[in-house]
């Protein structure tokens, strides 16, 4: 079940998110932060970067259930500016290590689409670690390629720095 979570459920989600985020680290995802990460790191995340978007609506998270637990997440943020009013970001598609290969991926991002739409979003944008699977599945679900940008950021594991890629969707 996918539902957009709201500022009342944020705490009783917490600990979910918290597991997710640092098991998608730790198995390698390019999520803005590197090694060492510990749980603490990812709690503070969501206590200190998405409860103030959901508190203030600047931001809308979905999250799947399965298993009597959150299985993932994603993120729908709005464009603040005037002339940027058609479009929004995806941002942390984040699907537990232990939940993947099940759909639950395409699954958050049709129901992102969906309430896109409904704000009248017509252009999704984001960007991810260019050796990343979820380009992907981002490359399966209708959006393109706009550009790669090298040594954008640090890989998770080793010192060394990776390209990003950078993609859009049109829902017009």
């Amino acid at each position: 079940m996918i539902t957009r979570l709201s500022e009342n459920y944020f705490d009783d989600a917490l600990e979910d998110l918290t597991d997710i985020m640092h098991g998608c680290v730790h198995t390698g995802a390019s999520i803005g932060f590197i090694l060492p990460f510990s749980r603490d790191d990812a709690r503070a995340y969501w206590r200190d970067q998405v409860r103030p978007g959901l508190h203030e609506g600047t931001l809308d998270l979905f999250v799947v259930y399965g298993e009597g637990r959150i299985q993932g997440t994603v993120q729908l943020i709005p464009a603040a500016m005037p002339n940027q009013q058609h479009r929004a970001d995806v941002a942390k598609l984040l699907i537990h290590p232990k939940a993947r290969r099940r759909g639950l991926g395409r699954a958050l991002m049709s129901a992102l689409e969906a309430r896109a739409l409904d704000l009248g979003k017509t252009l999704l944008v984001l960007d991810t670690r260019s050796t990343d699977p979820s380009r992907i599945l981002y490359q399966s679900i209708g959006f393109k390629i706009a550009g790669e940008v090298p040594n954008f950021c640090r890989n998770p594991f080793e010192d060394r720095l990776e390209p990003t890629t950078y993609m859009f969707r049109d829902l017009s």
